[in-house]
């Protein structure tokens, strides 16, 4: 089960959706993909090639590429370059369960 792990206190853009695999998950405006997947307790975002071990976000900020995802269909977005928009359609390769 999904849970939102941001800070309550801090203020935040409107609320929108993306839909991740399928399934509308909860993001606010300014706020980067990979903030919303963090946020909904998302940590493995893709597959490596070899040997299909989980890999997640490492430098969080667009150097390192292991926070590859499609993005409205384009494969290989970086999730921590990228704002969500409303009904952003992001699909992982790490569990499918949301």
């Amino acid at each position: 089960m999904m849970q939102d792990l941001r800070i309550p206190s801090i203020t935040r853009g409107r609320k929108i959706n993306i839909v991740v695999n399928g399934r509308e998950v909860v993001a606010y405006e300014g706020e980067t993909v990979l903030a919303a997947l963090i946020a909904a307790g998302l940590r493995t975002l893709r597959m490596s090639h070899a040997h299909r071990e989980g890999r997640g976000p490492f430098c969080g900020m667009g150097i390192c590429y292991e926070c590859l995802v499609s993005i409205n269909g384009r494969a290989n977005q970086r999730a921590c370059m990228t704002e969500v928009e409303d009904l952003m359609e992001i699909g992982i390769d790490g569990p499918k369960e949301l």
